[in-house]
């Protein structure tokens, strides 16, 4: 899952960001709303966590851009005000979730994953493929029936390649869900995660390369 977190206090949006690190959600944080908007504009998150009162463009405009747009994108709004009249506002905005400052990060996190299961109805909650069970909410994985113990980064990058099906995923793809903007598109951190991946997963091979394309969850064969 990536997420904007749409924050003007830096040490809020920092910690926001960190917590969400460590709970393999790739999170990008935007300071004001011009720098959100732009953001928006050029990369493609799952969900957007806007507090209302920022510079430039509010976080209720930005809601507004999104609902716009069509593009699906669950909303949750972080604010200080906690009146029945701001969070009713919130709503009609077209906001999915509103979560009022102070708040417990493990709420947010709980209530995102929520919002992503919410966005993703159409698809089990718990993916199955190739042997693979694959529990995105309870962060656990199992291989025909034996529990494989992955760290954050391999199950983002795992849980990315069950979403599509057996579809290939391209190294640069990998890199946007399952990372976030301060990546460098010319690391090697694609090919040494999947290749831990695969040691984890065991043999038979699972995750096949296609070479010059990217990598897919073979249901069929070794990959080798």
């Amino acid at each position: 899952m990536r997420v904007l977190v749409v924050e003007d206090e830096p040490l809020m949006a920092g910690a926001i960001r960190d917590g969400l690190r460590l709970e393999a959600i790739a999170a990008d944080v935007a300071g004001d709303g011009d720098t959100a908007l732009e953001m928006l504009s050029v990369n493609s998150y799952d969900i957007a966590v806007l507090d209302r009162d920022i510079p430039g463009p509010s976080g209720d405009e930005i809601a507004e851009r999104i609902v716009a747009s069509g593009t699906g994108m669950p909303i949750l709004m972080l604010t200080a005000a906690d009146r029945l009249d701001d969070k009713a506002s919130g709503f009609e905005l077209g906001a999915d979730d509103y979560l009022t400052k102070p708040f417990e990060l493990r709420e947010l996190v709980l209530r995102l994953r929520a919002l992503d299961r919410r966005r993703a109805h159409s698809r089990p909650p718990v993916r199955e493929i190739a042997g693979l069970r694959v529990d995105p909410f309870r962060r656990e994985v199992y291989r025909d029936g034996r529990y494989v113990a992955l760290t954050r980064k391999q199950f983002a990058v795992l849980e990315v390649l069950a979403a599509a099906e057996g579809g290939v995923i391209s190294a640069e793809e990998l890199l946007e869900r399952a990372w976030d903007e301060n990546a460098d598109p010319f690391t090697n951190a694609v090919r040494i995660t999947v290749s831990a991946l695969r040691k984890r997963l065991g043999e038979p091979a699972i995750i096949a390369t296609v070479p010059g394309v990217g990598y897919r969850i073979d249901a069929d064969e070794p990959s080798g």
